[in-house]
């Protein structure tokens, strides 16, 4: 097990010991000051609204045996702090990415690293269990897939044999410096779709700033991608070239494909090589990260049995398609953790599996689209008609666009509704639902329809 330490900063990123001992290691890492514990070392990050530098003092008290700060007067008193270790450094975000390089050098382990337009949690999730079935694993925890969680994740790498990495980004190069920090031994893409298409302008953007991730890989790598998205399967005749690709489908041949899927409202079932596979989702989008974690399994020589005890293992994370059973027998798909097009007509298509329920969607806007918004909504309006939903309750500005086309779809007028935030939706909701429901909820983050939830849950 390899280990850091205080001098490691000083010499090797020119930190400034200010107080304490330079062979302290450096073992828990934490930012926030509202959950440390005691002996970690607190990384002051300023952020948009305000400079965790500023609560160093907190921390200490609190019981941090370090602080890594990269604003503070070198001159002050910290007499008071003679058993604590203070460290100043240039820039705390890059000194953390440096030591997260530099541990990563250390261990020569499997390393997987997703990423992708949609499912990159959810398929980082499976793969986990997969993997853990086998090797002691870690992996990222919750979304903390950025330029600091990625780092942290690294840092907290102590005897595990694998590693399993997600890495999310908005503009070009963000992967870059990310994936050049992680070295992965396997990487994954689970599609190329219209997330964050206002930052870089088309999908060919997306698909060249996913690409990314191969940066450092090399032909003995392996790249993981999906076989059915049409911009991956266009570039596979040159990726296959580069490095050990494998694919994954259900409709394109491919390395791995799933046949024979009986897909419900809440599972999945599929086969593959002779093996009969269960999801606990109720969604072909996980069929596909069933597939990725199965070719992951595969290339660490893990056993059939143990891949597919490790996709039977899955729990979905909260607010991803979450199954809430409330009050008179009405059942929230809770789905509020963000959303892009593709996303969002996964979802969707699960409400068209249900029989004998009314079918309600309450669909809040697509942030982050730019000149993209109105064709985008528009196209998830011309999704909806009679056989997807009985009632559509629109959120948000750009959600008139879905409003409009649904209607053009024949989507009688008195099962639109359209309101201006969640607040008018929870005003209004309890006159809308009834007994037997079945409510789908859905937005980008930022629309706040888990408020929606709440009150529905807890009323």
């Amino acid at each position: 097990m390899f280990k850091l330490y205080v001098k490691d900063i000083i010499n090797k990123l020119n930190g400034k010991l200010l107080i304490g001992d330079e062979n302290l290691s450096l073992d828990n890492f934490s930012k926030d000051t509202r959950t440390i514990k005691k002996g970690d070392i607190y990384l002051g990050i300023k952020g948009e609204t305000f400079d965790g530098n500023n609560f160093y003092k907190e921390a200490l008290n609190k019981g941090a045996a370090c602080c890594i700060l990269d604003n503070i007067d070198e001159n002050i008193d910290l007499s008071l702090y003679k058993d604590k270790t203070i460290i100043k450094v240039d820039d705390t975000i890059k000194c953390i990415q440096e030591l997260a390089r530099y541990k990563r050098s250390k261990y020569n382990i499997p390393v997987i690293a997703v990423t992708g337009s949609v499912g990159k949690t959810s398929t980082k999730d499976i793969i986990y269990e997969v993997v853990k079935t086998k090797y002691k694993t870690l992996k990222t925890e919750g979304n903390e897939n950025n330029h600091i969680g990625l780092p942290l994740t690294i840092l907290k790498l102590k005897d595990e044999e694998v590693l399993v990495t997600e890495m999310g980004m908005n503009h070009l190069g963000e992967l870059s410096i990310l994936t050049n920090i992680v070295k992965p031994t396997i990487a994954v893409i689970t599609n190329i779709g219209t997330a964050h298409i206002g930052n870089l302008g088309s999908r060919e953007n997306i698909l060249k700033a996913k690409l990314e991730i191969t940066e450092p890989l090399t032909k003995d790598n392996t790249l993981i991608i999906n076989n059915d998205n049409d911009l991956l399967n266009k570039e596979a005749t040159i990726l296959k070239d580069k490095y050990n690709l494998v694919t994954i489908g259900i409709n394109n041949k491919s390395t791995y494909n799933a046949t024979n899927i009986k897909d419900n409202i809440f599972s999945s079932t599929f086969e593959i090589e002779n093996n009969k596979i269960n999801i606990n989702v109720g969604s072909k989008a996980f069929i596909y990260n069933a597939l990725v974690a199965y070719s992951v399994g595969k290339s660490l020589n893990i056993e059939n049995k143990k891949i597919i005890e490790g996709i039977n293992n899955f729990k979905l994370s909260p607010h991803r398609l979450e199954k809430k059973d409330i009050k008179n027998n009405i059942t929230i798909i809770d789905d509020t953790y963000n959303a892009n097009l593709d996303s969002m007509l996964n979802s969707l298509s699960i409400l068209s599996k249900v029989k004998n329920r009314r079918r309600v969607a309450i669909l809040g806007d697509i942030l982050e689209l730019g000149s993209y918004e109105e064709e985008i909504h528009r196209k998830i309006g011309k999704y909806i008609n009679n056989n997807i939903l009985d009632i559509l309750i629109a959120v948000g500005n750009n959600s008139k666009y879905i409003k409009e086309e649904a209607l053009n779809n024949k989507l009688s007028i008195n099962s639109v509704y359209l309101y201006n935030n969640y607040r008018e939706v929870i005003d209004n909701i309890d006159k809308i639902l009834k007994e037997n429901d079945i409510v789908l909820i859905k937005a980008s983050h930022g629309m706040e329809l888990t408020k929606i939830v709440d009150y529905l849950v807890e009323k």
